[in-house]
């Protein structure tokens, strides 16, 4: 029960807003992830009778220990988040972010790592992902001096010639069929260190998730996907000095 509050009490402050029109100046202590748009940040969503319309990707971004052990989710797209997914045919979307879902650890009554509807995130900030470039800003406790900032990132029906919609399950390039990611998520991570008097932080691509997301495993090897890989142009991170605690003040 603590830590349910605790974690509340830290994420339920988090600003999210527009880089491109951010009107909140950060103070000392603030951490802000900022995402860069790529040329394919929209993507083509299927609809009906061959219409179409412009999606934004699914994200999640969370804190993790140097060590890799998950702390916290700091954002996570509300489709995921709440499985309000649209013309899915079922599918629970195992594959959508399969690393940040295994890296948080909590197994839900079907035996799957990621949010229900019946039990939706509760451990983070969840809402639409813009439609462009925008920025998470968050205070952190004065006790936590390096951690990681990881982002995952994924695209629902963006097939290319490796992932094909006629994929099998089962197969090594399978990821969710026809209604499914196709191109699997992928990784960034950033190591943040606040005492070491840097003010900014440049994202790594470290791989991508499993396709079918079985596991949540990263595969460093980006040779199969295309267009995915233009999703994002940049990622950073920037800080304001060093003693921080969780309460973000949103203007």
């Amino acid at each position: 029960m603590k830590k349910m509050i605790m974690t509340w009490l830290c994420l339920s402050l988090f600003s999210f807003c527009s880089c491109q029109k951010d009107l909140i100046e950060y103070e000392a202590g603030d951490v802000k992830v900022c995402i860069e748009e790529g040329d394919e940040w929209l993507h083509d969503f299927p609809l009906f009778l061959g219409s179409k319309k412009k999606n934004p990707p699914q994200i999640a971004i969370w804190i993790e220990d140097m060590n890799g052990n998950y702390i916290s989710t700091i954002y996570a797209s509300h489709k995921i988040a709440t499985q309000s997914w649209q013309s899915a045919g079922g599918n629970r979307r195992k594959e959508a972010l399969p690393h940040w879902c295994h890296s948080r650890g909590v197994k839900y009554e079907d035996g799957l790592y990621l949010p229900t509807q019946k039990e939706p995130l509760t451990d983070g900030i969840s809402g639409a992902t813009p439609r462009g470039s925008f920025d998470v800003k968050l205070r952190l406790t004065d006790k936590l001096k390096q951690f990681k900032i990881k982002r995952e990132i994924n695209h629902s029906t963006d097939f290319n010639d490796y992932y094909p919609k006629s994929a099998k399950e089962g197969a090594a390039n399978y990821s969710g069929g026809k209604e499914g990611s196709d191109q699997p998520a992928i990784i960034y991570s950033t190591d943040i260190n606040l005492t070491s008097g840097q003010k900014s932080f440049e994202a790594v691509l470290i791989g991508h998730s499993t396709p079918d997301g079985s596991s949540g495993k990263i595969d460093a090897d980006l040779s199969t996907l295309t267009t995915a890989l233009h999703s994002v142009k940049r990622i950073r991170i920037n800080t304001r000095s060093s003693t921080v605690s969780w309460a973000r003040r949103c203007v």
